[in-house]
């Protein structure tokens, strides 16, 4: 019997909850609560299954651009330990192989880029190429016994399609003219032009051989959780020398715009999540206004503080679990419906959503509830029993500044959850309660100035004098009721501010997109330029190019030694097996830096002295590399300029030497600079530059890139034809898929606003709702002293407007000020000033806030004086 007590007394709350919420739904406070939760699960849940879709899908289409999910490459076969362990974990794998090799027809030979396939290739996409009857899109490679060929290949050595052409010691017949192939995993190691066959025909050319430079590769595809799963054998490969490759970490410039649109994402959720709790907290406080009495009546009943505090909760838990249910209905509706609009611009196919995004939205919704509503709920757990006798009995509601920290601290979490970085959610966080009180202070000196200007207005009557009478009674009743006017004001800023920040991010995020590929972008590469073909070549594209860089001499060289000692041994250990240790880097020298490299420390070659750095009267660091050192001893150091990414993974300074080995001889570089380079930008980029004078005497080449548009045909065959030695690449295809990605993020992103605007306009409900009563009651007031329709009509025009063009000027300091912010912190973007943003927000707050305030307190003005009156002390 002893449980059988508390349990009817739980079971009695369950009822008596549920029932006062079905009668409560009537409320304006309640339903402003129940769409508030309702909207912070849907946005939520909205954005997390398809940013977790979208990502994956992406993710899918830029693996394209490697050939997999995961690409590994090593000089030797592999073994099959390696082979079996992927496959077991549920990847399919193709075998490729990659070599240099001469290729004839007739009397013509031509050095090409053979690519070796198998029957499992492509994994994605398809090979658009010409048998004879036009392009066709072939979603496998050459048969056993053909070959495909690039057009360049076959003009130069004189092939069509039919005709047969040697590859070491075997002959195969020329298929097809490969116009774009299906992956470009050979990136920019393959200078020359591509043939492609079949991997069964790669023993009969008896190519491969002990000390054939080769490379072996295999191209794995699967979903993320099977490559998660062999990331422990991922990076013993590394550590054994194996280049191991995937999207996001070895395509910088697809990873980056990846990674921005995830982040923004979570910030537009973010942000719809911060409006509803807005609304929540504002919505909660009319709640509470509204069941003083019933907590009081309920009190001379016998009703304990506990029970109160337990009615409420479970009355209030039957709302948040409703607004769950809506909410994620809505956002599993959102997310289809975004996949639905971009089905024509996406095609890819994304896998199920998850339950993750489900449970997170719920988890949303309670923590608003519990953040944002908590600590007003409290006063009706200190009611007392004898406010049924005196109204005046009301207990003190919960400071503002608590009711703050609470939110804050709970919206804090969220943020952590959301963007996984602690150190940034402190900041923001801190950040946030910082410009709160600046806000504050700030609005109530706005608002101050506001009132005094609207007081000083004349005091007209009639017709003529309508509006100016509008606007001096809108903002005498703001003043009377300061504090309630200043909460509101606080609220529409912080909407204001967060709508307009997912704009300002939104637009410099498209911006930055549209800059980083231009219309101009080169889309070739022309390397292995001779230096007696420099200015010749360089004729060529003048005037026919749209854009180009500037010719930059080229040297390969070796990474052999790091402070002197094996460069293994002093980089950290996740960096040994980088690929920039295990093969030849790029090597050039510059007089100026080079477009596009910024200096981030250091000074560049001409600051430096020269009686420090051995030059010469020229300029040139000579002294340093013909100086013939005794056999014991190292070169002097000449100057150097690395890429930082390239010496924060070396764990370098400025200082350090590193030794290159070209050929048979040795140079020493003294790191006395670092660049940041923009990768982005499809122009030729070093990790390493010395000045002039250090690296001419060895054998070089010279690299370019340029823009030729579909016009331009001729000047491409007046390349091929007088420069057969040099090679072209062209890198339209990837220009293309990375255009087609980042065009699918930009939709994505565009999309993700409505929500963030739903949230804006709850906490504009919320806040209409909660000074309904109020309202209510002043025109009441004015009613009984003689006003009219037109004249209420204005006055809350007036009032209305006044307090949106308040909250215009703050949200937009408060957007400026975050935005750039979370630029430098999260996004890694340039801050920006945004001129429209002051006066587009005030005016259009005004105009938005007056608009539909107005509308919503039409209702009242219809009511006559005695029931306005009446609402006040509505329980």
């Amino acid at each position: 019997m002893s449980d059988a007590g508390p349990l009817r007394t739980l079971t009695r709350l369950l009822r008596f909850s549920l029932r006062g919420l079905i009668r409560d739904l009537r409320a304006a406070d309640v339903r402003a609560l129940f769409i508030a939760l309702a909207l912070a699960v849907a946005a939520s849940t909205m954005i997390g299954f398809f940013l977790d879709r979208l990502d994956k899908g992406l993710t899918r289409q830029a693996g394209q651009l490697l050939g997999g999910d995961l690409v590994l490459e090593q000089g030797r076969p592999f073994d099959e330990e390696v082979r079996d362990t992927l496959e077991n974990a549920g990847l399919v794998l193709s075998d490729q192989v990659d070599m240099v090799s001469m290729v004839s027809h007739g009397d013509a030979f031509q050095v090409a880029s053979l690519k070796v396939v198998d029957a499992v290739y492509p994994h994605f996409g398809a090979n658009h190429v010409d048998r004879g009857d036009g392009v066709e899109l072939l979603d496998h490679g050459p048969p056993p016994g053909e070959a495909w060929l690039a057009p360049r290949l076959a003009l130069l050595v004189e092939v069509e399609i039919g005709d047969r052409i040697r590859v070491g010691q075997a002959e195969l017949t020329v298929g097809g003219l490969i116009e774009r192939e299906a992956d470009q995993s050979a990136g920019f190691g393959s200078f020359n032009p591509r043939l492609m066959m079949h991997v069964d025909d790669l023993p009969a050319t008896n190519l491969v051989q002990p000390g054939s430079r080769v490379e072996f590769e295999i191209l794995a595809a699967g979903p993320a959780e099977a490559v998660s799963s062999v990331e422990p054998l991922l990076e013993r490969l590394r550590r054994n020398g194996v280049e191991v490759r995937d999207v996001r970490r070895d395509r910088p410039g697809l990873g980056n715009a990846l990674e921005r649109a995830d982040k923004y994402l979570s910030l537009a959720g973010l942000a719809a999540v911060l409006l509803a709790g807005v609304a929540v907290a504002m919505s909660t406080r009319r709640y509470v206004d509204r069941h003083l009495d019933t907590a009081a009546l309920m009190r001379c009943f016998g009703a304990t503080q506990a029970e109160l505090t337990r009615l409420f909760a479970l009355q209030l838990m039957w709302l948040a679990l409703a607004a769950s249910m809506v909410g994620a209905l809505l956002g599993l509706a959102g997310q289809a419906a975004l996949l639905g609009l971009l089905t024509t611009f996406l095609p890819l196919e994304l896998p199920p959503p998850g339950v993750l995004p489900l449970w997170l939205g719920i988890l949303t919704a309670l923590a608003v509830l519990v953040g944002f509503a908590g600590p007003t709920l409290l006063r009706l757990k200190r009611v007392s029993a004898l406010k049924v006798l005196r109204r005046e009995l009301d207990p003190l509601p919960a400071s503002a500044w608590l009711v703050v920290a609470v939110a804050a601290l709970v919206f804090g979490g969220l943020l952590w959850l959301y963007s996984g970085d602690p150190l940034l959610s402190a900041g923001l966080l801190v950040g946030g309660l910082a410009m709160l009180v600046v806000l504050w202070w700030a609005g109530n000196l706005l608002l101050g100035l506001l009132f005094r200007l609207a007081s000083r207005l004349p005091r007209r009557g009639g017709q003529e004098g309508g509006l100016v009478q509008a606007l001096r009674l809108g903002g005498q009743q703001l003043a009377r009721r300061r504090q309630a006017s200043l909460g509101q004001l606080l609220a529409f800023s912080v909407t204001f501010f967060a709508v307009a920040m997912i704009f300002l991010v939104r637009g410099d995020l498209l911006t930055t997109w549209q800059d980083q590929l231009p219309e101009d972008t080169p889309n070739y590469f022309a390397i292995n330029i001779q230096p007696g073909e420099r200015d010749a070549f360089s004729a060529v594209l003048e005037g026919a190019a749209d854009a180009r860089s500037a010719l930059y001499p080229m040297v390969r060289g070796r990474i052999t030694a790091l402070n002197g000692e094996p460069p293994r041994e002093m980089v950290p250990p996740e960096s040994r097996g980088d690929n920039a240790l295990r093969r030849e880097l790029n090597l050039t020298w510059q007089e100026r830096l080079p477009e596009g490299n910024r200096l981030v420390a250091g000074e560049w070659f001409d600051a430096l002295g020269s009686d420090a750095l051995h030059s010469d009267e020229s300029g040139n660091w000579m002294a340093a590399v013909d100086a013939r050192p005794a056999p014991d001893a190292s070169p002097a150091p000449v100057p150097m300029s690395m890429e930082d990414g390239l010496a924060e993974r070396f764990g370098m300074e400025l200082g350090d030497t590193l030794t290159f080995t070209i050929g048979s001889a040795e140079v020493v570089g003294e790191l006395t600079s670092l660049r940041n380079l923009d990768w982005d930008s499809f122009r030729p980029n070093f990790y390493v530059i010395f000045p002039p004078g250090v690296l001419e005497r060895f054998g070089h080449s010279y690299i370019t890139a340029f823009h030729l548009n579909d016009a331009e045909n001729d000047t491409l065959r007046q390349l091929v034809r007088d420069f057969p030695g040099v090679s072209l690449l062209n890198i339209d295809a990837i220009l293309g898929q990375v255009r087609d990605v980042l065009a699918q993020v930009t939709r994505a992103v565009e999309l993700v606003l409505a929500f963030v605007l739903l949230a804006g306009i709850s906490v504009l409900y919320a806040a209409l709702t909660a000074s309904r009563p109020v309202r209510a009651h002043e025109s009441g007031l004015l009613r009984v002293f003689g006003a009219g329709n037109r004249l209420l009509s204005r006055v809350q025009g007036a009032e209305f407007a006044i307090l949106g063009l308040a909250s215009g000027l703050m949200g937009a300091l408060l957007a400026e000020l975050a935005a750039a912010g979370i630029y430098l912190a999260w996004f890694d973007l340039a801050p920006r000033f945004h001129w429209g943003l002051w006066l587009a927000l005030p005016l259009g707050g005004a105009l938005l806030i007056g608009v539909i305030g107005h509308l919503l307190s039409r209702g009242l003005r219809r009511q006559a004086p005695a029931a306005s009156l009446g609402l006040l002390g509505e329980a």
